[in-house]
This record gives structure tokens, C-alpha cells and sequence, in this order.
């Protein structure tokens, strides 16, 4: 079965950072681009960021740029999301999702999403 499997969410402070992890489970991740993905309460899902299948390639929403950075080790099957300089507005369930067109660009169009995680929740707060 195909599966992705997100950890890695908790508390933190403002300010702080935290590191996502998503591990593919029953594939490999290799020709999969990976998009992450967050929903807070009442809003709807915010696609945050792309990577490429080979990891070449990024992409993010501006409400993250220059804060959030995405990366993968493919050896590892895992793809990973470095939150820095926290903000009580990042606070959400973040998900991971896999995209089998390796473009950055495909996280952001639904349909390629053929695999998502289960989510893991990040709240940022003192």
C-alpha cells in the first residue's frame, strides 16, 4: 500500500524551529515530487511548499518563503520541511503529499496528489 507517514510536529515557541519529517511507506520516493501542506482551524488547506523528485527544485508560499525550507534524501525515502522563526500563525496540521510528476510545480495543482500523510500538528505558542 501506498503511504506517507509525517512526524516530527509538537510545541514550540515563537521564534523557534521545529523539522517535519515525511517517510514513504510501500513506495519509493524517487520519482515522486512532494508538497507540504497545512490547515488551520477554520481556514482552509494551504499548500506551503514543492519539492522536485530529485530534489533539485523548490518552491514555497509566500506566507513561508525565506522561513520554511524543504529538502529530501531519496536514499532515505524521506522528504523533510525545516521551519525556522516560528510564528503562532504557522500553527496548523501540516501533511505531506506525493505528486508522481516530479515537477516542483506539481504539488500545486490537487489532482496530482496521489498520496497524502496523516498529518502532524505544529503549534506555535508561549
Amino acid at each position: 500500500q501506498l503511504q506517507l507517514v509525517g512526524s516530527g510536529g509538537g510545541l514550540v515557541q515563537p521564534g523557534g524551529s521545529l523539522r517535519l519529517s515525511c517517510t514513504a511507506s510501500g513506495f519509493t520516493l524517487d520519482y515522486y515530487a512532494i508538497g507540504w501542506f497545512r490547515q488551520a482551524p477554520g481556514k482552509e488547506r494551504e499548500g506551503i511548499s514543492c519539492i522536485s523528485s530529485s530534489g533539485s527544485s523548490t518552491n514555497y508560499a509566500d506566507s513561508v518563503k525565506g522561513r520554511f525550507t524543504v529538502s529530501r534524501d531519496n536514499a532515505k525515502n524521506t522528504v523533510y520541511l525545516q521551519m525556522n522563526s516560528l510564528k503562532p500563525e504557522d500553527t496548523a496540521v501540516y501533511y505531506c503529499a506525493a505528486a508522481p510528476n516530479g515537477s516542483s510545480w506539481s504539488c500545486w495543482v490537487d489532482s496530482n496528489l496521489e498520496v497524502w500523510g496523516q498529518g502532524t500538528l505544529v503549534t506555535v505558542s508561549s
